[in-house]
């Protein structure tokens, strides 16, 4: 029978999550990990099976938590590209400025891994299709409700709206200009998207 875990396994998983965002899967040892939780080592591993098991673990919990805060823009909007830039905004210029790298944790990973680590790296490939889909479904019903064209492609402008996020995340990690980056999101969801999704733009 498993070990029963005798901690609060949501406060885990949230300061591992921040120690692997900030430090990497491979530069995370098993005491820093020790130190984060105030674990022993025995109590990680009883509970994860293993640093590889616990690094899964922190992706699937790092994207639940974008997709509660997508899934939160897109409640408190009424349209659906208000939402998604109201989910922009929030990510790019609102998030915990405490949060310990400005890169997005599943793009790090994928950065970091190699295909020596494939099950990590499928995992993390499949997170970030998933909200990718997330960003397909709501284009989809902007064009439903006649916000896009009916000629938007919703596939490349969910793929392209992944990539401006990572994007800008990359530039404002490299200027800290955020007044660029703003008037990025507003240009990105005002005329541009609609040029973008009806193919005007290359």
């Amino acid at each position: 029978m498993a070990n029963t875990a005798k901690f609060d396994r949501q406060k885990v998983m949230d300061k591992v999550t921040r120690l692997f965002w900030q430090k990497g899967f491979h530069s995370t040892s098993t005491r820093d990990l020790q130190q984060a939780t105030n674990l022993r080592p025995g109590s990680i591993y009883a509970a994860f099976g293993s640093k590889s098991g616990l690094f899964e673990e922190v992706l699937d919990f790092y994207a639940q938590n974008r997709n509660e805060l997508l899934e939160r823009c897109m409640a408190g909007e009424e349209v659906r590209l208000g939402g998604l830039r109201a989910f922009f905004h929030l990510i790019l210029l609102e998030e915990d400025p405490d949060a310990p790298n400005e890169l997005c944790l599943l793009a790090k990973a994928i950065s970091e891994l190699d295909e020596s680590e494939e099950a990590l790296l499928k995992k993390t490939r499949a997170l970030l299709a998933a909200h990718g889909a997330r960003f397909r479904h709501y284009i989809e019903e902007a064009t439903a409700t006649g916000e896009l064209p009916e000629s938007t492609d919703s596939i490349l402008l969910a793929q392209q709206l992944q990539v401006q996020l990572i994007g800008l995340r990359t530039f404002l990690r490299a200027t800290d200009n955020r007044s660029a980056v703003e008037q990025m999101i507003e240009q990105l969801f005002n005329p541009v998207v609609k040029s973008v999704a009806s193919g005007k733009i290359h």
